[in-house]
């Protein structure tokens, strides 16, 4: 179902997620960015990296890395390429077609890895978490940014009337599939609750485990640390 939705609206991807969050999810990334450190691989892993908004923006703010976007949608992939390429980071950002489950490295591949808007996406949340662990190196990092159902009651009332009526009005106008949409307001109110997740994270093995909330909470950022001593 998530292969299909995402196949169905790549090429308004961009947009509608620039224009619906009123260019918020820009710097949010660029937030989740400034929190990597490299320091023995200089390598990132972008999972469901999509169209690599996020894989790209690492690449730019931390120059000495190589990146590597992981997703499972052609299409998207199709079109990150497409971007790596305008943005001539060819030689040091590529595309892999892998699944988040059963990730293609060996263990310990990667100073950090990190999944934007995507784990929701993931009914094996855990399982993912895992896998991320599992291919960072001992002290390395794994960065989360999801949204989520704010907390604050007047603007959490105020933000669901606008995902699930304006949102989906909107997406029609633009998007081939505006059921991706609804489908993307179920997904965030299902999401777990900020704390429930850490406890994701700490169950996958990490430590040190961090959380910031973005923008009166709509997103949140997680970050946890792979043991040094395993």
């Amino acid at each position: 179902m998530v292969k299909e939705i995402f196949s169905t609206i790549n090429r308004k991807y961009d947009f509608l997620n620039h224009f619906l969050s009123l260019r918020r999810d820009i710097a949010w990334r660029r937030c989740a960015v400034k929190k990597m450190r490299f320091f023995r691989t200089y390598r990132f892993l972008d999972v469901a990296t999509g169209t690599a908004d996020l894989a790209i923006e690492a690449a730019l703010s931390h120059p000495k890395t190589q990146v590597v976007g992981l997703d499972f949608v052609q299409e998207m992939m199709d079109l990150a390429t497409q971007k790596i390429q305008r943005k001539n980071l060819s030689a040091r950002i590529g595309i892999l077609k892998g699944d988040a489950l059963h990730i293609p490295f060996p263990s310990h591949s990667f100073d950090a890895a990190g999944i934007a808007f995507g784990i929701r996406n993931i009914p094996d949340k855990r399982g993912a978490l895992k896998e991320m662990t599992r291919v960072v190196v001992p002290g390395g990092q794994v960065l989360v940014l999801e949204m989520t159902s704010p907390r604050i009651l007047f603007f959490k009332e105020i933000y669901a009337i606008y995902a699930k009526t304006i949102l989906p009005l909107l997406a029609r106008a633009f998007s081939p599939n505006p059921s991706a949409y609804y489908y993307l307001w179920d997904s965030i109110s299902n999401f777990p609750e900020p704390h429930d997740f850490t406890r994701f994270m700490r169950q996958a093995g990490l430590v040190n485990v961090e959380m910031y909330r973005l923008t009166l909470g709509i997103t949140h950022l997680y970050i946890g640390y792979k043991p040094r001593a395993e």
